[in-house]
Parts: C-alpha cells; sequence; structure tokens
C-alpha cells in the first residue's frame, strides 16, 4: 500500500502559474466579500440557483437526469422523486444541503464522509449505502471504435478503511499547523479520494461535495453563488484528462500532481470571475429586458442565449429570448444564424 504523507508536499516547490493562480484567486475572494456587504439581499438569490445547478450538474456527469422542470421541483420545492434517477437527485440535493448549512461543524473525516454517502442515497434502497466498497473497481475509458480499456486501478478493498483514515489525517494535519496552503491540500486531497475510490457507486459526487465542503471550510465560499460542478460538467473532458495525467505514478507515491491543480485552481478562479459577472447584473428589481442588456455589455464577441441564462440564472428562458429580440429590434444587438446556432453581438 502506498503511504500517504502530506508533509512532503510543503517543501515542493510549484511553478508560477500554480503560485499566480493562487493569488488571483485570494484577490477575488476578497473582491466577494465586498461584494457581499454591498448587496446582500440581491445576492441571496444567487443561493438556490446554485443549489439547483450543483444538483444537476453533478448528477448530469455520471448520465444521472431529469427534466429542468422537475429538477427546479426537486430541489427548490423537494418533491417526491419518481424514479431511480430522480431519487439519486435528491439524495444530493439532501447532502448538499447539509454542507451548505453545516459546514463548520462537519469534520473532515471517515465516518462524515460515509455518513455524507448514507444521505446521498438515502431515497434509494442502496445495500452499500454508508459503506466502503466491497469490491474491486476500476477506472475505465471507451474509445471511439467502441472497445473501453482500464486507465487505472484503485485500491483494493481491503486497504481502503485505512488509506481513507490516513488522508483525512494528513489533511487535517497540514490545515491544522498551517503546514500547506489549503488551495494546494484542497486538490491533492481530493485526487487522492479519487484514486482510492472508496465506495463502489458514487465516488464523483462524493468527491465534489467534499470539494464544496473543503473549500468553505477554508473560506472560499463561491460555491454557495456559482456551481463548481456546474464549472467541471461544462469542461469535463479537461477535468477527466487533468486527473489521469495526475494519476500515472500514484501507487508508488511518484504522481505529480501539478496537471489536477492546476485544473482545480482554474476551475475556482472561473468560479469566482463567474461571480463578479453576475454581481454586475444582480440589481433591485430591474426589468428582464434592463438585466439583460447589463449582461450582454459584458460580453466581448459573439454570445449565445446559453451564455446570457449562464449570466443570469434567476431569468426564465422565456424571459430572456423575449429580451434579446428587444434589443435586437431596436437595433443594439444583431442576430445571425438560427436555432442552436443563432449568436448575438453588440452593435
Amino acid at each position: 500500500m502506498r503511504i500517504f504523507d502530506y508533509e512532503t508536499i510543503k517543501n515542493r516547490k510549484w511553478d508560477s502559474d500554480i503560485l499566480g493562480l493562487i493569488a488571483a484567486i485570494y484577490k477575488e475572494a476578497g473582491k466577494q466579500e465586498l461584494y457581499l456587504k454591498q448587496r446582500p439581499a440581491e445576492l441571496e438569490k444567487l443561493v438556490d440557483i446554485a443549489k439547483i445547478q450543483s444538483t444537476e450538474a453533478s448528477n448530469a456527469i455520471e448520465g444521472i437526469v431529469t427534466t429542468d422542470t422537475r429538477i427546479r421541483q426537486l430541489v427548490a420545492e423537494k418533491t417526491t422523486p419518481k424514479n431511480r434517477d430522480e431519487q439519486e437527485i435528491a439524495g444530493y440535493r439532501d447532502a448538499l444541503s447539509i454542507i451548505h448549512e453545516n459546514f463548520d461543524v462537519i469534520p473532515v473525516a471517515s465516518n462524515y464522509i460515509l455518513q455524507l454517502h448514507k444521505v446521498m442515497y438515502s431515497h434509494t434502497n442502496n445495500p452499500m449505502a454508508g459503506k466502503l466498497k466491497n469490491v474491486q473497481n476500476y477506472i475505465t475509458a471507451g474509445f471511439a471504435d467502441g472497445h473501453t480499456e482500464v486507465i487505472f486501478t484503485p485500491l483494493p478493498p481491503y486497504e481502503t478503511a485505512e488509506a481513507l483514515n490516513r488522508i483525512c489525517a494528513e489533511y487535517n494535519k497540514v490545515i491544522g499547523n498551517l503546514d500547506l496552503e489549503p488551495l494546494i491540500a484542497i486538490p491533492v486531497f481530493i485526487h487522492d479520494f479519487l484514486c482510492i475510490h472508496p465506495f463502489n457507486d458514487g465516488n464523483g459526487r462524493i468527491s465534489r461535495l467534499l470539494t464544496t465542503l473543503l473549500l468553505y471550510r477554508s473560506g472560499f465560499l463561491v460555491g454557495k453563488y456559482i456551481s463548481l460542478e456546474a464549472k467541471i460538467a461544462k469542461d469535463k473532458g479537461l477535468y477527466y484528462d487533468a486527473l489521469q495525467q495526475s494519476q500515472h505514478g500514484w501507487h508508488d507515491g511518484a504522481e505529480d500532481f501539478t496537471p489536477f491543480i492546476k485544473y482545480f485552481l482554474g476551475m475556482v478562479l472561473a468560479a469566482y470571475k463567474d461571480f463578479e459577472d453576475r454581481f454586475l447584473v444582480v440589481g433591485e428589481k430591474l426589468p428582464a429586458v434592463e438585466v439583460v442588456r447589463k449582461a450582454a455589455a459584458t460580453k466581448i464577441g459573439r454570445f449565445s442565449k446559453r451564455d446570457i441564462l449562464e449570466l443570469c440564472p434567476f431569468l426564465s428562458v422565456s424571459s430572456v429570448e423575449g429580451s434579446l429580440r428587444k434589443l435586437v429590434q431596436s437595433g443594439e444587438l444583431a442576430r445571425e444564424g438560427a436555432g442552436k446556432s443563432t449568436r448575438y453581438y453588440r452593435k
């Protein structure tokens, strides 16, 4: 079994890209605090929207889906799930809510991770809910010709409990002693968790819940207002590529965490940038067309309806469509293409 020792990581020299991303995140986190003091009520609108997007995106990455309407009903109204996919979506909703409301009293410890897993499967009849894996699992990749290959073999079941306890202990030690920058320790922990792959099912979704938990506990609250899961889902190819690159040599302690750390930091920084953009368009009871006009003003070059919806998630699709139509009619925006290829640009 490999030895987990975060002490060695703290002595590493990180390149300018990583240091620059960390500095940029701290700068954006400071700006977020100022924004929240200026308009807390308006920004609170983003919280429920982020929960919906996070629940939808994290499950969609794993192929667990339902309609937009049902997602809103399941998350916002906590309606009763109708099928297996909706049961798993409801479980993620519950686990995410627990983290949002109690992150400061949820320690980074194996038994709490097991409890989150149990909550995530609380609406299903899964006998392994809240239990570590009992069979060997494998990370596979599919190829264009239809065949699949094993690209990584996680730890066997008999090594899993000790490994999960160890990464929690190492993480708590370096964070508690201020030995390692949290923005380095968090992606290292998540990477190790995914390499251990401690559950038969649900490892990816639990890793995303843990990402939110660890960021919150270290004071990075961007995930409360911007869905980190949606950022991952949007570029999940980059996510899997970075993870695979960093897994080489992991069993022997010879892995290079750098690709995954850079991906992780880039994703967090992008979420903070999204928060700033949304701050610019969240106003007090502005008409929809004014909100869309402000959102369009932040765009350079061509943009789609979906780009505007991402900036104005509190508006309905029909409101955005109607507002874009009005802005085109007034001559403020130009439109080209049709259907899903429709694009707009400022004139």
